[in-house]
């Protein structure tokens, strides 16, 4: 018996309505967005629409758009619809995938079974509380990671995908880049998937045509404001800033001139990054123009892969702790012992010039201020308490999606490892090479830092789910006969 009730949905619906419960409880308890240090860079680009000096300002675009609203209620009510939408495509990417796998599956217990799994991997990325925080900041965190699944899921949303999937993906892909730099190399991931999946040359020339014009149009953009085509002025300080940490002058040597460059931390609460960039020991407060100035960013290029030729094992050794951070049980006072609590739901209003200067340009009312309304801050406070993702489940779901590929190794009573590669190239190595990107990247680039552990997440679930299910197989047995064929060729001599 066909089962075609939309009560199969019901475990996802269950999880989409807690998800929204809890986040227009939060928007209750705190009517006005959790602000972050980059946050009046982003506010400022979009009251001014002029991108930001020092990073990527797809992000204020969306802000320039509710602008005209004055209203920051509305502006995290946006977000945190974005962050819904993000649990939402990871529960259709499952559901896809589970219907394909048995495309003339009748029996209520597999389309059962395809959306309970859909709805528990949409679990970590819709009701934990860090990520409804991480909505509730006014960052480009949310917005890049949506972007990114869509582009994702553009990809993945054929067995082959054409020409418009493949512009739609790097159209989707380009915007996330203009979001947040760590997504322009992420392009290359998504094509060497999209070659693995024999998408052909015009939906992979359509990826790349699509993904250089909000990139190329981006740089125009900055080039009217500054004179430069580039994403951001500062651009090789974070690199300075990762190298900070391992960097030794004395094995460098640096030339005379760069040993101002030379890394120095007096406050060993703080990490060797965050004090390179943003305290009193950074070599940028003796330099014109800061971290913005052209001087600041060559010195810091030339520091940066001076020290990475010098001490290459060192960086390598810095990258890989760094990545393995992330799947920690709890989380610890990294970068600074304030940093990280600032990823969290206050207990109280804070306030400062800064913000309150540029928030009355954006919402002359005065909504930018934080504020704490009970009863229902205190309801998602005591929600912070419980609701956590440790990081040991996002390294279980992404050792998952590599090992799903063994599901597969033995069917019809023989060992198959080809056919078990295979379908994990074509499916899930999409999902979880962006998922692990998301992670390296950063540890890499600039610095750990835990929100930019959560992107991650809604990837590692999709690549778990298409490990594990089934390849589509819309002519099973025929499958089988050209596999043996060509297994039988291949064990012939030339």
């Amino acid at each position: 018996m066909r089962v075609r009730s939309l009560v199969v949905h019901l475990p996802f619906a269950c999880v989409l309505a807690a998800a929204i419960a809890v986040r227009v409880v939060a928007v209750l308890g705190y009517p006005s967005p959790m602000w972050f240090g980059d946050s009046p860079g982003y506010l400022t680009a979009a009251v001014e629409l002029r991108p930001s000096e020092t990073r990527p300002s797809g992000y204020s675009l969306l802000l320039w758009a509710i602008k005209p609203f004055h209203s920051f209620t509305l502006m995290v009510s946006v977000q945190h619809a974005v962050g819904v939408l993000t649990g939402v495509l990871v529960y259709v990417l499952v559901w896809r995938a589970g219907r394909a796998a048995w495309p003339d599956g009748d029996e209520a217990w597999r389309v059962w079974a395809v959306g309970s799994a859909g709805a528990l991997l949409a679990v970590p990325v819709l009701l934990p509380v860090h990520q409804v925080a991480l909505e509730h900041m006014l960052m480009s965190d949310s917005l890049f990671t949506f972007l990114l699944l869509a582009a994702v899921a553009a990809v993945l949303w054929r067995r082959r995908a054409t020409w418009w999937l493949g512009a739609l993906a790097g159209l989707f892909a380009g915007f996330a880049a203009v979001t947040r730099a760590a997504g322009l190399p992420l392009v290359a991931v998504i094509l060497v998937a999209m070659v693995l999946r024999r998408a052909g040359w015009r939906a992979c020339g359509a990826v790349a045509v699509a993904f250089a014009v909000p990139v190329a149009g981006y740089m125009l953009w900055f080039h009217s404001a500054y004179g430069e085509y580039k994403l951001a002025k500062a651009e090789q300080v974070w690199l300075y800033a990762r190298t900070a940490t391992f960097a030794d002058c004395r094995v460098i040597e640096p030339r005379p001139g760069l040993e101002i460059m030379c890394p120095k931390r007096t406050n060993p609460r703080v990490s060797r990054p965050f004090a390179a960039m943003w305290t009193g020991d950074s070599a940028f407060r003796d330099i014109p123009g800061w971290i913005y100035g052209e001087r600041g960013n060559a010195l810091a290029r030339e520091f940066a892969w001076e020290a990475i030729k010098a001490q290459p094992a060192d960086y390598a050794k810095v990258v890989v702790h760094d990545t393995l951070r992330a799947f920690e049980w709890e989380r610890k006072p990294y970068p600074t012992p304030w940093t990280w609590r600032q990823y969290e739901f206050p207990e109280g209003e804070a306030w400062a010039d800064e913000q309150a200067q540029i928030a009355g340009l954006y919402d002359p009312g005065g909504g930018g201020r934080t504020r704490v309304v009970d009863p229902w801050a205190e309801q998602i406070l005591k929600y912070q308490d419980n609701a956590v993702l440790p990081g040991s489940v996002l390294g279980v779901l992404l050792l998952g999606g590599l090992g799903g590929a063994l599901v597969h190794v033995r069917s019809r009573g023989r060992w198959r490892p080809r056919r078990a590669v295979r379908h994990w190239g074509t499916g899930a190595l999409l999902p979880w090479g962006t998922g692990l990107a998301l992670l390296v990247i950063p540890a890499a680039t600039a610095d750990f830092d835990y929100r930019y552990v959560l992107p991650a997440v809604p990837f590692a679930c999709v690549a778990l789910a298409l490990a594990v299910l089934p390849a589509p197989r819309p002519a099973p047995v025929q499958d089988d006969l050209e596999e043996d064929s060509r297994e039988k060729v291949d064990a012939e001599p030339g």
